[in-house]
């Protein structure tokens, strides 16, 4: 299983940005998927999560203006930011599990840059 992230890029502060992420290879089932990001110097953090049922859960930080969704028909996965700021400077990973063997996968990260 491959997971290419797309959609970062340098925005203002107060700005938007959605990120998408496509699975493809093969695939029986992907279950949870995350988004991941890791500022400089700092650790790779959970920004957001969304089981297979369709459940999102946030990072305190990012709550009310992120958007974790998917859809299943194209094994995609989106990130809406809204309302960007400084801090949320960082490279956004996209990470799934696969089902039935339980294995996690990993993007390469696309950047998300955040300056006036």
């Amino acid at each position: 299983v491959q997971l290419v992230e797309s959609g970062g890029g340098v925005v203002q502060p107060g700005g938007s940005l959605r990120l998408s992420c496509v699975a493809s290879g093969t695939i029986f089932k992907i279950k949870s998927m995350r988004w991941y990001r890791q500022g400089l110097g700092n650790e790779r953090d959970l920004v957001a999560a969304i089981t297979s049922f369709g459940t999102p859960n946030y990072a305190d930080s990012v709550k009310g203006r992120f958007t974790i969704s998917r859809d299943d028909a194209k094994n995609t996965v989106y990130l809406q930011m809204n309302s960007l700021k400084p801090e949320d400077t960082a490279i956004y990973y996209c990470n799934a599990d696969h089902y039935p063997d339980d294995m996690e996968y990993w993007g390469q990260g696309t950047q998300v840059t955040v300056s006036s």
